[in-house]
């Protein structure tokens, strides 16, 4: 039984090694000309570090040292990230002319160039933080919405990963925010644009996509999609604007969908739950669904 068990694993290693042979892209085995998307969540996690240094910083560390923390911290970011992007810029073509050392080079640039946004990054987060300790009464404190808020978690990583994506770094925005995804059930597309003291209330379900533009004060809750009207268009319709633009002081409640490049959520409207929107709102307008019926039966 032990030798004809042997046998036929042996037969089916060779069916799927001959189903390697062709040129799909699933049989891709060159591993080293892609990206480490486990280097890739690592350097997430150094730079929650650098973004928040008294909640995410090594226990071990004493405060007095950390200019000499934050210095190592920045050079191993540097020194990771600049190796994942050479890989997506290359495994990517967008350079197939450059030289080993000047793809090198420009990734390390890159790296250095993005990490001076780390300011402007804290900046906005400092918002998001405060929009959610105002919006939402349970919250007990800032510290509470840093350390268990998801919404906050997902913000921060979008927040580097946008910051890459307007430097042309391909594939790695991607994987951050997907991770993220994974982690809190909201899915926030990197290239969405989002203005300062946005508040995502719970969190679950959200959906935010790539063209979405979303202007300061925004408030939204779990269940929301920002999303395109239709994509049976495929490729032809990347670089269109497809998903929705959303204004100042705007709150979005739970379950509702807000559909379409060309429409426009002006400031100040309130849109109810599970509305469905495929047109523009003029500001301050408030938008619910009529008279819902409940039906109970024994």
């Amino acid at each position: 039984m032990k030798k004809m068990s042997e046998h036929s694993v042996e037969d089916i290693v060779g069916i799927i090694l001959e189903d390697y042979e062709d040129d799909r892209i699933i049989n891709k085995t060159d591993l080293y000309n892609q990206p480490d998307k486990n280097a890739i969540l690592d350097i997430v996690r150094k730079l929650m570090k650098i973004l928040y240094p008294g909640y995410y910083r090594d226990k071990t560390y004493k405060i007095y040292s950390i200019r000499n923390n934050l210095a190592a911290a920045m050079e191993d970011v540097i020194f990771h990230l600049s190796k994942q992007i050479k890989i997506v810029l290359r495994y990517c073509s967008v350079f197939p002319d450059k030289t080993d050392d000047e793809l090198e080079e420009y990734s390390h640039q890159i790296a250095l160039r993005f990490l001076e946004k780390i300011p402007k990054i804290r900046e906005y987060l400092d918002t998001d933080i405060q929009a959610a300790y105002d919006g939402d009464p349970a919250a007990k404190s800032k510290e509470e919405v840093i350390l268990s808020y998801p919404g906050l978690y997902a913000m921060s990583v979008y927040r580097i990963a946008h910051e890459l994506l307007l430097l042309d770094v391909p594939m790695i925005p991607r994987i951050m925010t997907e991770h993220a995804h994974s982690v809190t059930g909201i899915d926030i597309h990197p290239g969405a644009t989002i203005g300062k003291y946005f508040f995502m209330d719970h969190g679950t379900g959200i959906v935010i996509g790539e063209t979405t533009v979303i202007g300061e004060h925004v408030k939204i809750y779990q269940g929301v999609t920002l999303g395109a009207l239709s994509t049976k268009g495929g490729q032809k319709l990347r670089q269109v604007k497809r998903h929705p633009t959303i204004e100042d002081h705007v709150t979005i409640y739970s379950g509702s969908s807000i559909l379409g490049g060309d429409t426009v959520i002006e400031e100040n409207v309130v849109v109810g739950g599970n509305a469905f929107i495929t047109q523009s709102v003029k500001k301050g307008m408030k938008v619910s669904v009529k008279e819902q019926e409940l039906q109970f039966k024994a």
